[in-house]
């Protein structure tokens, strides 16, 4: 067997990702596909490329090396695809490359995106994975990329990358069954929680480390369910399991959503960005390259991106009532647009 691209993006996704499973979703295949992948690569080299244990897996001091080599390959093959895909649409006018994880303030941000630079191409990537977006905007794939970092999880963030802070802390509510006995709450105790099942997605970067460190913390050792968060609404409506969620996630008739007590679960949320061709000191060829993304020193540019931004999330904020009256209560700068 001779080694592609592809195989070697395997390699990494599944070092990035510490288990088959996330890197299998990252990749979009099923996990089968990508261990009788993995196999065939490590036949084709000789040897096992990594150690499968209990919790995920390790890179091998082999398995190191040639990831070490692999890395430059897949990024430098990337950006050579972006390149030429940007260079062969420079005729067709701007555009703007966005990579996001979920938010509710997305809606208002690509509205708000679109009135502001009509005639651009505003494209939208989704992905449960910070990282993974971090690692596309790098190799030049994405313009920019709104993610979230869940706090005592540091985001693995390739360097050069430029980063703007949309929300220094925001607080995790939990969201549970209407008819949960904690729902009759305006603030939720964890201990009100020890006894239900908690819902967390593995493949979400740091969620359930974040997690598992704040029950810990607390002495709970809950039963835990691994799915996504689709999945998730289901159960915890009909009182199954309860889950972190965004403050700003809208009411359900069957679901109710509640602050906890001192806001112990937490992430940041933040805008990476790459530098302008004159910032990252490249030449005329990549500058002309770059003439026609918005998301550097194009159309748009990064504090009018970052603006539209903020407007949208203070709006998806103020709406949700508990998020608003958590504001409230905390005297957040949210609660007031800053000046024109």
């Amino acid at each position: 067997m001779e080694l592609e691209v592809r195989h070697l993006r395997a390699l990494c996704a599944i070092a990035d990702a510490g288990s088959l499973h996330k890197a299998a979703r990252q990749l979009g295949m099923s996990q089968p596909s990508l261990t009788t992948q993995l196999r065939r690569i490590e036949n084709a080299l000789g040897a096992e490329l990594f150690s499968r244990e209990r919790t995920g897996c390790r890179p091998t001091p082999l398995g190191r090396s040639v990831l070490s080599r692999a890395r430059p390959l897949v990024s430098g093959m990337a950006s050579l695809v972006a390149e030429a895909r940007v260079a062969a649409g420079l005729a067709d006018g701007p555009r703007l490359r966005i990579g996001s994880t979920a938010s509710r303030a997305l809606v208002g941000w690509l509205r708000r995106l679109r009135n502001r630079l009509p005639g651009t191409d505003i494209s939208l990537h989704m992905d449960v994975s910070a990282n993974a977006l971090l690692r596309m905007l790098a190799a030049g794939q994405l313009d920019v990329a709104f993610v979230h970092e869940v706090e005592g999880c540091p985001l693995l963030v390739p360097e050069g990358l430029e980063r703007r802070v949309l929300v220094e802390r925001e607080p995790q509510f939990i969201s549970m069954a209407r008819d949960h006995p904690a729902a009759g709450s305006p603030v939720v105790e964890l201990a009100d929680l020890a006894e239900d099942r908690w819902m967390v997605d593995p493949t979400v970067d740091g969620e359930w480390d974040g997690l598992r460190r704040v029950l810990g913390a607390a002495g709970l050792n809950p039963p835990v369910l691994h799915g996504d968060y689709l999945t998730a609404a289901s159960l915890i409506a009909v009182g199954e399991a309860v889950a972190p969620c965004q403050p700003t996630s809208g009411p359900r008739d069957d679901m109710a959503i509640r602050p906890l007590r001192d806001d112990p679960l937490a992430v940041r949320l933040l805008l990476f960005s790459r530098p302008g061709p004159e910032e990252a000191g490249v030449g005329a060829g990549a500058e002309a390259l770059g003439a026609q993304r918005v998301g550097a020193e194009g159309a748009g540019g990064r504090d009018e991106v970052f603006a539209d931004l903020e407007a949208a999330y203070r709006e998806a904020a103020l709406r949700a009532v508990d998020y608003r009256r958590w504001l409230t209560a905390h005297k957040s700068p949210l609660l007031h647009a800053p000046a024109a």
